[in-house]
């Protein structure tokens, strides 16, 4: 069993990665003592097979001053981390890799490379992160969505949001997704435009145009989490109380949600950015290891799930 720096709780989602490939990534200018031991820590674990982008010489003495061996790595050298995300892009673009990990540059700069149309990257969905969130005493984890990319999504940008988390969902292995759309309240207020866009959003999925998952909202976060409040404030639905998804009105919501998690609550949290036509690992300064490293985990199984679903399309075509 992989027993490395504290990720034991990550220990089932790591489990389940013992079956696929490391997932052929772009280590994007790992040049401070956390984001690079975490690359190699994942490294290690067969999570990902890195290919470093960095100043070479820099990355050498931050590797001999942390005592961090860097055999057997890949290692592009680039004068600086622009450079970096762009030939990290590239590399993506090209098929080399298959996913990109945001090292010890700003997440802004990381992103830009990946939106820039000449990066190839984009598709027709909006990229939206996820935070996984793994509680004491819950036996399955959380998502929350999105409080790192998207600011204030309208409408078409929440249906590209949900969609995106419903599909980490099904690739982390949920036998059932149960999507909350969050508020300050269950009721449709035409005063709170989170609880109108949350409404819209049901319909879209009884319509349709959302698939692969249970919805309802508004709801507020005591009536989406806690099935005795939802049953003291009498909402009946299969989602209220037993919400696996947590989709918030705005980033400010998404982020403070998720750090109240973390700091307030003991929780342990992985993140990607998907919609790209690769996912982004996209660690925080001030994530521990057990969540950089998960968070290729969740990458790896992702990517491993998307290339199922292209593999099983093609079959049921022939």
């Amino acid at each position: 069993m992989i027993q490395t720096h504290g990720i034991e709780r990550w220990q089932r989602l790591l489990e389940r990665c013992r079956d696929i490939d490391p997932l052929p990534t772009a280590v994007v200018h790992p040049c401070d003592q956390p984001s690079l031991e975490s690359a190699l820590i994942a490294a290690r674990a067969d999570l990902i097979a890195p290919v470093i982008v960095a100043p070479r010489g820099r990355l050498e003495r931050l590797a001999d001053a942390q005592g961090l061996s860097l055999e057997g790595i890949e290692l592009l050298d680039v004068p600086h981390s622009h450079a970096a995300a762009a030939r990290a892009a590239e590399l993506a673009r090209a098929g080399r890799v298959a996913a990109l990990m945001k090292g010890s540059l700003h997440t802004d700069e990381m992103l830009h490379a990946v939106l820039d149309e000449r990066a190839g990257l984009r598709t027709d969905r909006r990229m939206s992160h996820c935070f996984v969130m793994d509680l004491p005493g819950r036996a399955n984890p959380l998502i929350v969505t999105d409080g790192a990319v998207n600011i204030a999504p309208g409408l078409a940008e929440k249906r590209d949001i949900v969609q995106n988390a419903i599909e980490l969902a099904k690739a982390l292995g949920f036998a059932e997704v149960r999507v909350a759309i969050m508020s300050a309240t269950e009721s449709v207020n035409p005063k709170i435009p989170s609880t109108l866009d949350a409404a819209a959003l049901c319909k879209m999925a009884d319509r349709g145009q959302i698939t692969g998952a249970l919805l309802d909202g508004p709801l507020a976060l005591d009536n989406a989490i806690n099935e005795e409040a939802a049953r003291l404030k009498g909402i009946a639905s299969p989602v209220a109380g037993r919400a696996n998804v947590l989709v918030v009105p705005d980033l400010e919501a998404g982020n403070m949600l998720a750090k109240s998690l973390s700091f307030l609550a003991n929780a342990e949290s992985a993140g990607i950015v998907i919609g790209a036509r690769v996912p982004v690992i996209l660690n925080s300064r001030a994530d521990t290891l057990p969540a950089r490293v998960s968070s290729c985990a969740v990458a790896a199984l992702y990517v491993h799930w998307c290339q199922q679903r292209t593999l099983d399309a093609a079959r049921f075509a022939i």
